[in-house]
């Protein structure tokens, strides 16, 4: 990290400017890569998958949300860096305006920041000046290398609506992983085919990069500020169009009937993993978190997984206050009493993402393990059961019920320091839709739209407890793709009152 810091300085100098945004996307705008083209990583070692850094004159400030503040402690020589805990309703950029002075000038890297970012920027009064290169960025090959088609709806049919006067520029890889019902199972953690496509005269095709299409066409190019990074959306120059907001980013959150189709059976197979897993656990003595996450994984593939969706958390006791734990340490082995926390999902023929957490108990559980587990078990009951009187479901609704659930059931040093949950589809994270108290969860869940709701509650000197399943919206109502048991020996039932009672009938308990 030394190295990387006196790297970056150097650099700094060399382009004549104070502060540095250093961000841990790569030119794909992706938030899940890998940590060899993090060069946030390289700087911090925080290896969370979000998270920004300010290189000032004298300091280096890692930014980090509620998921991450006890991580980016235990993981950041706090001699050099200085960690930013953004609390609920403070975002990134507002508090990076904060600490640059007027007419102080901000270097950022032009293909990993999308438009929209660099505009927020400007807006708020901060210069700006673009980078090319990064001097942390090491040497990633891209190439798709496993393709396959999987079934949906042709490309030309997704398409043929499209009408705008010119070319539609589509840079977000879901998209376009969608767009052509493509995907590649070769990477971890995704099913993502990596490239660009263009729409142009009914007609769509992959692009590598942009440069040549942008040089040989002489038309109108329309692109999404929020998927295009600031390299490609200036390479257009004058021929730029730009659209509120990109036609296949619904189209692709709203899924149809076969999709919705694939999804229960995937969360079928997904539930008789971590089903698997739960009996490993209870069945096997002196596991540790490595030997849990292995197994899972094996369980996995027996139900006919193509890979995992993303890296599985397997967390006991303290680590599980990490909302994102990701070492499954061998020496961490589960005693009698031990609480252990598992985020997994995986991939299969459709390549859509499951994701699904529940947590188990090694032998007896501890009265306080109880009363958490249980407290989260009724914040997830009542957002899972909101009802609209208008009938339009929005995030930030659903967010803000179990909020107030946890406000009236508050246990002494326990938080829920993150959103209620996001969209899913083919990454494990995607947008719309999303349950939180950011401006973006105020868009309405439709029919066929895919998310989570995780509540969760953590304490960094005891446990953390997340429930999560994936949902959908049908006919108007949040419906459970995930049915996987809660634990009935980890419920005091004593704290559920009639109607929540009621509510869990709708899924078994062991």
């Amino acid at each position: 990290m030394n190295n990387s810091v006196k790297k970056i300085r150097e650099f700094m100098n060399e382009q004549g400017i104070n502060f540095l945004l250093v961000n841990s996307t790569n030119k794909y705008l992706e938030e899940y890569t890998t940590l060899e083209e993090n060069s946030r990583y390289f700087l911090t070692g925080f290896s969370g998958s979000t998270g920004d850094v300010l290189v000032s004159p004298d300091s280096i400030f890692l930014f980090v949300d509620g998921r991450y503040h006890i991580q980016a402690d235990l993981e950041v020589n706090h001699d050099i860096v200085t960690v930013v805990k953004l609390q609920t309703g403070q975002t990134f950029l507002d508090e990076l305006v904060k600490k640059i002075p007027e007419r102080e000038v901000l270097g950022i890297f032009s293909k990993k920041n999308s438009q929209k970012r660099v505009e927020y920027l400007q807006e708020k009064g901060v210069k700006l000046k673009y980078l090319d290169f990064d001097p942390l960025e090491k040497d990633i090959e891209y190439n798709n290398v496993n393709i396959v088609q999987v079934s949906g709806v042709p490309v030309e049919e997704k398409i043929k609506d499209i009408d705008v006067n010119g070319a539609l520029l589509i840079t977000n890889l879901e998209e376009v992983s969608y767009l052509f019902n493509l995907r590649d199972f070769s990477k971890n953690y995704s099913s993502k085919i990596r490239g660009k496509a263009v729409i142009l005269n009914g007609r769509a095709r992959l692009l590598d990069e942009i440069d040549d299409f942008v040089e040989s066409y002489n038309g109108k190019i329309y692109v999404d500020k929020s998927s295009i990074n600031a390299y490609d959306f200036n390479l257009i120059g004058d021929k730029l169009m730009v659209l509120e907001d990109s036609p296949i980013k619904l189209m692709k959150s709203v899924k149809t009937d076969d999709e919705i189709s694939h999804y229960i059976d995937a969360f079928e197979r997904t539930d008789k993993a971590v089903r698997a897993i739960r009996d490993y656990i209870e069945n096997n003595e002196n596991l540790s978190e490595y030997d849990i996450a292995e197994q899972l994984e094996k369980e996995f593939k027996r139900f006919g997984a193509k890979g995992l969706s993303f890296k599985s958390i397997v967390a006991k006791d303290k680590n599980s206050a990490l909302a994102h734990y990701s070492k499954c340490a061998k020496d961490e082995v589960l005693k009698d009493g031990s609480l252990v926390l598992i985020d997994c999902g995986a991939y299969y023929e459709q390549g859509l993402a499951t994701d699904i957490t529940r947590v188990f108990v090694k032998g007896k559980p501890s009265e306080l393990q109880r009363k958490v587990y249980t407290t989260v078990l009724k914040m997830f009951l009542n957002a899972y059961n909101y009802e609209s009187q208008d009938r339009k479901y929005v995030g930030y609704n659903i967010d803000e019920l179990a909020r107030k659930i946890y406000s009236k059931n508050e246990i002494d040093g326990f938080e829920f320091n993150h959103g209620l949950g996001h969209g899913i589809g083919v990454s494990v994270h995607e947008y719309p839709p999303n349950l939180s108290k950011n401006e973006m969860a105020k868009i309405e869940i439709k029919d066929n739209m895919c998310f989570t709701i995780e509540p969760g509650l953590y304490n960094e000197k005891h446990f953390g407890v997340r429930l999560e399943n994936s949902c959908y919206m049908k006919k108007g109502k949040i419906t459970s793709l995930v049915h996987m048991n809660y634990e009935k020996k980890l419920i005091d039932f004593s704290m559920l009152n009639g109607q929540e009672k009621e509510w869990l009938n709708e899924f078994e308990v062991l």
